[in-house]
Formats: structure tokens, C-alpha cells, sequence
């Protein structure tokens, strides 16, 4: 894909994303589930069509740029800013901002120099945190995010543990040849 098709498509991602805010943000699952994924694409094409300097001794092995993400995505995970995004324009704006240049840029400058074991780990970590988020919205005897009822609160967290199942099942597949590639792979050698 050019650096013309990357830029336009993920600014078209990131338009949809912020126009569309209203039906995204009406309900938790849209939101994180839906909106948060559109934001971080749109980042990923952006930054990867634009950014030419993830190979310095700053971001040696991706290691930098992941952990950035890393704690992006951890921050606008919590209830306080899910709440705090849905109430105030400019908020939404940082958020959206921060999900496509920090996570999105960030995943795309530091996943494809990450060692196997390091993104093995963040795997790991992503299911995982998918399941403990899933538990938490589905047993918090009350609301975490103001902005959401307790019955939008327990379908998102049902959402989030079937994500984390069907993340799980996507990398794990592979690890046992059943992957098509694998098994092409197989018959070429």
C-alpha cells in the first residue's frame, strides 16, 4: 500500500471514528470495543506511512514505542477517563489523539522490531488483561463508568471476555501448524 492510500485511509478511519462519536460512545461496547480499535488502526496507517525514525538507540527492539502504547492504552482503560471522554469534547479529543499516535503509531514503529518472545508476552498480557477486565465489568456490584448503565456495564464485560477468547484462539492456532501458511509451508519443504 503507498504512503498516500496509508495516510488517506487512516484518516478516513480516524473522520469515522470522530464524526460517527455520538453512536460509538452511546454504549460502553461500541466504545472501547468498536471506536478504540478504529483509533488505534487509524494511528497504525498514519504513523506507519509517515514515521521513519523508530530505528534509533531510542526504540531499539520496539521496546520504547510498545511501552508507550502500552501505558496509553492502559490509561484510557480506566472507568474515570471512559466517563470523563463521553462528557467533555476536548477530552474525547486528547483520547483520540493519544489511542492513534501512542498506541496506534506505537504498535506500528515497535511490533515488527519486537523480539518473538516480546510480543509473545504482550500477547499474554492482552488476554489476560481482556479477562481480568471481563471479570470486573460482569461482578462490580455497581457502575465503574458513570456514563454507562450496570446492565451496558455487563454486556461489555461479557464483550471483553469474548474478545479475549477469540485473541487467545487467533495466536494460538498458528502454534500448532493449523494455520494455512503453516501447512503450505510444510509441503514446500
Amino acid at each position: 500500500m503507498s504512503r498516500a492510500t496509508q495516510i488517506l485511509a487512516g484518516a478516513g478511519l480516524l473522520a469515522l471514528a470522530l464524526l460517527a462519536r455520538g453512536w460509538f460512545e452511546a454504549t460502553p461496547a461500541r466504545h472501547m470495543l468498536l471506536q478504540y480499535p478504529l483509533l488505534i488502526a487509524a494511528g497504525a496507517l498514519i504513523v506507519g506511512a509517515l514515521a521513519h525514525f523508530y530505528a534509533g538507540a531510542w526504540n531499539r527492539g520496539g521496546v520504547a514505542s510498545l511501552l508507550t502504547a502500552m501505558f496509553a492504552m492502559a490509561f484510557w482503560m480506566l472507568p474515570r477517563m471512559v466517563d470523563a471522554s463521553v462528557a467533555a469534547l476536548p477530552v474525547d479529543i486528547a483520547k483520540a489523539a493519544s489511542l492513534a499516535v501512542l498506541v496506534g503509531g506505537g504498535l506500528r514503529l515497535g511490533w515488527p522490531h519486537a523480539h518473538p518472545l516480546l510480543q509473545a508476552v504482550l500477547k499474554a498480557k492482552a488476554v489476560s488483561m481482556l479477562g481480568i477486565l471481563a471479570f470486573l465489568y460482569t461482578h462490580a456490584p455497581e457502575r465503574l463508568c458513570n456514563a454507562y448503565l450496570l446492565d451496558d456495564q455487563q454486556r461489555l464485560g461479557e464483550m471483553f471476555l469474548l474478545a479475549a477468547l477469540v485473541l487467545a484462539a487467533l495466536w494460538i492456532v498458528p502454534l500448532f501448524g493449523l494455520s494455512p501458511h503453516a501447512s503450505r509451508t510444510r509441503t514446500e519443504t
